[in-house]
């Protein structure tokens, strides 16, 4: 996805994990997707720099749709959407 397109999406949830270092920011993303319903987006904030690759790892892991990262003012913004 486009980062227009991700900036605009509506996530049914947000986790902020900002100021959380690895493994903080996957446990909380973890937590959140238990927390939104199948075919749903969770939007996870970190500035952790591990989370580039521990997020989208985790999602193909578990079978999640990754859908893609932004960055904002110091911090990502990663979008999953939730697939069971």
């Amino acid at each position: 996805m486009s980062a227009a397109e991700l900036n605009s999406m509506e996530a049914a949830s947000t986790v902020d994990a900002r100021g959380s270092a690895c493994p903080g920011p996957l446990l909380e993303a973890k937590k959140g997707i238990g927390k939104v319903k199948v075919g749903e987006v969770l939007e996870i904030y970190s500035n952790d720099a591990g989370t580039r690759t521990d997020i989208p790892a985790w999602a193909k892991k578990v079978g999640h749709e990754y859908l893609g990262v932004v960055e904002a003012d110091g911090y990502d913004k990663h979008f999953i959407c939730r697939k069971k």
